[in-house]
């Protein structure tokens, strides 16, 4: 006698695991793609340590002294001497051209004017749109311009009169050795993950509405919807906090970082995040009632949360809708849970408020999900039976294919809200966390144990920097890493004993300053507003010493630092994290819906015509035509993105308008015709979205905009060029923020059409090859 069924959690998720197995797609996007972006993203940040960024030196001088800092430029670790250009123009065009990353400038005579104690100016140009490359340069640069001022100090006697010093000892928490990759990939595994942990929720409940059995999914749960949620989620909930543990193991295993808090901690919140996001990609599919609509509408809340978690951008210099949007996201909790504890190394009990959130939004989520589900399960959705259309019969030409591609977009709410509608969601949406540019007011605690007028001098100075402001004012060293631990501040100067006094006996004063590096922009603009407002009273102290006329100041400086080093950015002059962010993003998100979008026509086109319709789509006239169509629906986004929203934003743009579309012109065409090639193995209109989706950053760290090429293995640099996007963000970025012209990227735009030959040629054959032979069911 066979046994009853125990209607029970087991048999749903029996259900589950062996659709799964049966559907490639599905374990493609539960266990493929993670593990491959996974692999992508530790390849790319292997080189923790950033080494030969190509710089541009340029020396009018040519002479001994002028030689010497060449040669501790070229011996600095950090970069490499590439070019040695004649002059500044020259120069310049190397940095927007991609050539260099940044230029040194050596005036002519410095020799004689350090000989005669003028202080020649010797300057630094980087390229600061370039956030993080410009930025190491610059740091390399100062250092080995620095070190080459200071061999110079050492060839000269100096009797003269030198007041005592105020020096800012850095002492940097966390991350002492400022590893990108242990601050970038600590982030950025989450943040994939949690994008295909949401999706996979919502194709799970989804694909009951679409290709499923709903009605016998509630009867294997015997009609109990909360055994029927635990029983759909547990599956994923287990395959994904094994995906989990493979990321910590990447980032504390395979890279060697150390973790320093409570695991117990770190793994309750990775299970939270998971049902977190479990639920919320459910709950959309339950609401809408529509596959490929739920899984847009959670592409559009997950993909730029990594922005609003305040990783890169940190979340006390958001505006209150940014603060307000990320509090609602699970991941902006659990990435503040992992930096405290495994970063950070903070007591528990510190991580307790960020824990309740992440907590109380798994709950809510789940809970709304489940509600949901009792209403549809009382309400079930009819099945429409799928459409069977047959195209006219006919040779197709470029016309007609124009003309039936645009309308088909047009007809379809899923296809048109990917390339028509989701750009200009994003355009809007995206750009939020980032709308204040630069960190203001980042609050500080200052321990003064002097007392003295000086020492209140240098409070009042640190506090008027915009940089940073005075928030505490401890007694103790222990109060202020109290203090730092809970968040309540980001940094802590120390005044120690007799500062004062050495100063009066021309002795150097050490002032140690303790700074977070968890994040590094806050890091790198707190430590700037402490060194500014220091050396603001140090300048007035030297000052105050000199006579009426000022000689005596001025040759005590030109003994001290015999030329004057200036850090010039270029492009991002204000260093606004929005102007480098938002504009290569915007490129990046014009790729993924497009590509999204045409590879989903495909899908379209199978399910309503079936292999004939592919065979007539993969034509050499429709390959065509559909390319122009999606060039004419695209363009809009593109001005869109690249003329209006930056004067919006206020975002730098140049008004290289013709040479902007001249240059995007391939590039979306062979983003349309690689979607069209990749799309010709699909029978689903979902399958796009669902594989395609989870992917954006780990190709935004291929380009080069955000992490060094020199950075990146050069295997992995190569076949980065078979994207669209690698020359397509490089060239526009470069067109449009940094004013280069069609000739500075000349390479990026022949890139681009070579790439729209090759991917026509495999649209072609794909769509033959894929029509003339049964594809599996599972696509």
């Amino acid at each position: 006698m066979p046994s009853a069924r125990r209607f029970g959690i087991v048999d749903v998720a029996v259900r589950e695991v062996a659709w799964i197995w049966r559907d490639k797609v599905a374990l493609l996007l539960v266990v493929g793609i993670p593990l491959i972006a996974f692999a992508i993203l530790a390849a790319t940040f292997s080189n923790a340590v950033i080494r030969d960024l190509r710089v541009d030196v340029v020396d009018q001088d040519r002479s001994k002294t002028s030689e010497t800092f060449v040669q501790a430029i070229s011996s600095a670790p950090g970069v490499n001497v590439a070019r040695r250009s004649s002059d500044l123009s020259q120069a310049m065009h190397a940095v927007r051209s991609g050539e260099a990353i940044a230029a040194v400038y050596i005036p002519d005579n410095l020799e004689r004017d350090i000989a005669q104690g003028s202080r020649p100016q010797l300057v630094i140009f980087f390229n600061k749109q370039f956030f993080t490359p410009g930025n190491i340069a610059s740091s390399s640069l100062q250092a080995a311009v620095s070190a080459g001022v200071a061999d110079l100090r050492a060839d000269q006697s100096s009797a003269a009169f030198r007041p005592g010093p105020l020096v800012v000892e850095q002492y940097v928490l966390t991350n002492p050795a400022l590893n990108y990759a242990q601050f970038l990939l600590r982030a950025i595994l989450p943040t994939v993950l949690h994008i295909v942990i949401a999706i996979s929720g919502g194709y799970a409940v989804g694909s009951e509405f679409a290709s499923r059995n709903m009605r016998e999914w509630f009867a294997t749960a015997g009609d109990n919807m909360l055994i029927a949620l635990v029983g759909k989620f547990a599956p994923y909930f287990g395959i994904f906090l094994v995906i989990m543990a493979i990321g910590l193991g990447i980032i504390h295993g395979l890279f060697e970082i150390p973790f320093r808090g409570d695991p117990v901690l770190v793994g309750a919140s990775a299970c939270l995040l998971i049902i977190a996001y479990l639920s919320l990609g459910a709950l959309l599919q339950l609401l809408v009632r529509n596959l490929a609509l739920g899984l847009s509408l959670t592409g559009i809340i997950c993909s730029p949360a990594f922005g609003f978690a305040g990783v890169g951008f940190p979340v006390l210099a958001m505006s209150m809708f940014a603060r307000g949007w990320g509090a609602i996201l699970p991941l902006r909790w659990y990435i503040q849970i992992l930096f405290d504890q495994a970063a950070r190394g903070v007591p528990a009990a510190d991580s307790a408020r960020p824990f309740m959130m992440l907590g109380g939004l798994a709950v809510v989520y789940f809970g709304l999900a489940w509600l949901r589900l009792r209403a549809v399960a009382r309400r079930p959705l009819r099945k429409l039976g799928e459409t069977q259309q047959t195209d006219r019969p006919g040779r197709i030409g470029i016309v007609r294919a124009f003309t039936e591609e645009y309308r088909r977009v047009i007809r379809d709410s899923s296809v048109l809200g990917l390339i028509v509608l989701a750009p200009i969601i994003y355009g809007l949406f995206y750009p939020q966390p980032y709308l204040r540019q630069l960190i203001k007011d980042i609050p500080i605690a200052i321990v003064d144990d002097d007392s003295s007028d000086v020492s209140r001098t240098i409070i009042q100075a640190v506090d008027a920097d915009e940089a940073v402001k005075v928030a505490l004012r401890p007694t103790t060293l222990a109060e202020a890493q109290a203090a730092l631990a809970r968040r309540d501040v980001f940094g802590i100067l120390s005044i120690p004993a007799g500062t004062e006094r050495e100063i009066l006996k021309g002795d150097q004063a050490r002032l140690p300053a303790y700074v977070d590096s968890a994040y590094f922009l806050l890091y790198n603009r707190t430590l700037q507003g402490i060194q500014e407002g220091v050396g603001a009273v140090a300048t007035d102290l030297a000052a105050r010493s000199a006579r009426p006329d000022g000689s005596l100041y001025r040759a005590a400086l030109a003994k001290s630092s015999p030329v004057e080093i200036l850090n010039q950015p270029l492009f991002n002059p204000t260093g606004g994290y929005g102007s480098y962010i938002v504009p290569a993003a915007f490129l990046l998100i014009l790729q993924q819906t497009l590509l999204m979008g045409s590879a989903t026509l495909s899908g379209v086109t199978y399910e309503q015509g079936g292999r004939n319709a592919r065979r007539r789509r993969g034509t050499v006239s429709a390959v065509i035509g559909q390319s122009l169509a999606h060039l004419a629906l695209a363009l809009p986004g593109f001005a869109l993105f690249l003329v209006v929203l930056p004067r919006i934003y206020g975002f730098s743009a140049s008004g290289h308008v013709l040479d902007l579309i001249v240059l995007a012109i391939p590039f979306i065409l062979s983003v349309s015709l690689l979607g069209q090639f990749i799309g010709s193995w699909f029978k689903r209109r979902e399958t796009a979205v669902l594989l395609i989706i989870a992917i954006s950053l780990p190709i935004f760290f291929l380009v080069g905009v955000a992490w060094p090429l020199e950075a990146i293995p050069p295997v992995l640099r190569t076949a980065s060029f078979m994207l669209p996007s690698t020359s397509g963000i490089d060239g526009l970025v470069r067109i449009n923020q940094m004013g280069a012209t069609l000739a500075d990227v000349s390479k990026d735009w022949m890139r681009l059409w070579v790439l729209t030959g090759v991917y026509a040629i495999l649209a072609v054959g794909a769509a033959r090859i894929a029509s003339g032979r049964r594809v599996s069911d599972a696509r």
